[in-house]
């Protein structure tokens, strides 16, 4: 699958960032939110325009990425987003959780505040396990894994589903307008609503001013209705875009219906299309078509590998699909979407096939197979000689100068306290340092004592995070002991650019006369006390 990195938002992380993440979606009406989940399962979000749908409880734009501790752990199978933005996220228990715009309701909860943390809405699906989600503009949509489809939010078009156009502000079941059928996917256009059933037939409901629900006119549904313009086909996958869908058979064939102002039917002409018409009849068997609710963007991929584009294409119109050099749908949005948001749950690899940063942090402190124990704080932590010795320098010298008779199966370590040491190892199994801001002080010098640059850097960007005015010279004199220049030089700015606080906190005048005085001498050579 493509990485994360021809998405522009991600070149505010990190390369060691980057190597974490398992999955990701962007969003955003500018593409400028994100959410990705690490290879531990650790869920974080990020962006550069504030919106509630960011998710950590504040209300204020970052950068910087941040946690959400509350889905920790948890596997994430389907989510989705609106152009509020908010969210719906689905786990592999059957979990969903919801948060961010609420104004029409759309979170499910009852309320129309803005949800600033994920909340479990499962106990308004009737404890029902969810297995999908899907979002339009201000209204969602949940699958169950018994194939039953709720709907609330926004109902202006009827697009959830239930014969009015009241707001909804709790799930309520739409399936039982489906004649017995039993639902196994969902689609979401801006103000339009989908879902495949077991059969592989197609039903649609809400707005429908462009055609886009493929009856033949362009009256709105309030309640689901059988799409029997492909009556006989097997359909295996359907998306929706802004206001046009594509929907794929078993046997590789493509139709598409709705608006076509952009050409994102791909017919090679202009206008709407109220009924199905076939696509790439030409190009061969297509097993992969994509879409999105916030873009008038269209791709597909054949069985040749192929990956064709049409429609909105930054700022061009394509009437007929164009043969990408891409290797995934996914690479069209990145590259040619207007947002470059992602039109799925981005899997970065192969879950069946671990890679080797998997297996390796899954082995960690892992006593199955362990050959190594470090006894800390009277705790244990199991690990792997040879890894030890091909990661570490330290450890390499150490385990050569041994025989084979010193050798200990367990080792005693007193210098460093259970929580940095632990750090230490879990950063040789997984190239990643996740700690709090005094732990990162203590497997600084860990570092130091190891000569370990490539850690000393990580800790370091941690302590940047962490710096206040109340322990930024407490800081600085910690990367000044430890020889970390650059940590040092961005300390001693920070202490710079905040002086006046920095001098009035209670840690200044408690450091060592000769740091204070170097750190007086420096500040005025840089021109500090000028004024």
């Amino acid at each position: 699958m493509v990485g994360v990195s021809k998405w522009p938002l991600f070149s505010l992380l990190s390369p060691e960032e980057l190597a974490t993440i398992r999955q990701a979606c962007v969003f955003g009406t500018s593409a400028n939110e994100a959410i990705y989940v690490t290879h531990a399962n650790e869920v974080f979000v990020f962006g550069v325009k504030w919106g509630s749908s960011l998710g950590p409880g504040g209300s204020h734009s970052t950068i910087v990425s941040q946690k959400l501790n509350c889905l920790r752990g948890k596997k994430i199978i389907s989510l989705s987003y609106g152009s509020g933005p908010h969210i719906l996220l689905a786990v592999e228990d059957g979990q969903l959780f919801a948060w961010g715009n609420n104004g029409y309701c759309q979170l499910g909860n009852g309320s129309t505040s803005q949800g600033r943390c994920p909340v479990l809405l499962n106990g308004n699906l009737r404890n029902k396990k969810v297995k999908e989600v899907a979002c339009g503009s201000h209204h969602s949509m949940a699958l169950t894994q018994d194939g039953e489809v709720f709907a609330w939010g926004y109902n202006n078009h009827g697009q959830i589903g239930t014969g009015s156009t009241a707001n909804q502000p709790f799930p309520k079941k739409v399936s039982s307008c489906l004649q017995g059928k039993t639902a196994v996917g969902i689609t979401c256009g801006q103000t339009s609503s989908m879902a495949l059933v077991d059969n592989r037939e197609i039903y649609g409901w809400g707005n429908n001013n462009s055609g886009q629900l493929g009856f033949g006119s362009s009256e709105k549904q309030l309640t689901p209705r059988r799409l029997t313009a492909l009556q006989g086909l097997n359909i295996q996958q359907v998306v929706s875009g802004h206001s046009h869908c594509l929907a794929l058979t078993d046997e590789g064939q493509l139709y598409a219906w709705g608006a076509n102002t952009f050409g994102q039917l791909g017919n090679g002409k202009k206008g709407k299309y109220h009924a199905p018409v076939q696509i790439m009849a030409s190009i061969g068997r297509v097993v992969e078509v994509a879409a999105c609710h916030s873009t008038h963007t269209s791709a597909a991929k054949t069985n040749s590998e192929q990956v064709y584009m049409w429609g909105h294409c930054r700022g061009q119109s394509f009437f007929l699909p164009q043969l990408t050099d891409f290797a995934a749908t996914d690479d069209v949005f990145a590259c040619f979407a207007t947002p470059s948001v992602m039109w799925r749950l981005l899997s970065i690899e192969d879950e069946d096939v671990p890679t080797v940063a998997e297996a390796l942090w899954k082995e960690f402190d892992s006593p199955d197979m362990a050959d190594l124990t470090f006894r800390v704080d009277g705790k244990c932590i199991h690990v792997h000689r040879a890894v030890l010795e091909i990661r570490c320098e330290h450890f390499r010298s150490v385990f050569r100068s041994q025989s084979s008779e010193d050798q200990r199966e367990v080792i005693e370590i007193r210098q460093f306290s259970y929580s940095v040491y632990r750090s230490f190892l879990q950063f040789l199994y997984t190239d990643t340092v996740d700690l709090p801001l005094d732990d990162a002080i203590g497997l600084l010098d860990l570092a130091t004592s190891y000569s370990e640059s490539r850690l000393k850097r990580l800790c370091g960007q941690i302590i940047k995070k962490g710096i206040t005015v109340e322990n930024a010279f407490a800081l600085l004199s910690s990367a000044i002991r430890h020889e970390a220049e650059d940590l040092e030089e961005f300390c001693f700015r920070f202490c710079v650019g905040h002086l006046t606080r920095v001098t009035q906190a209670e840690t200044f005048w408690q450091s060592d006369g000769a740091m204070l005085k170097e750190f007086i001498s420096r500040a005025s050579r840089c021109g500090a006390f000028k004024n």
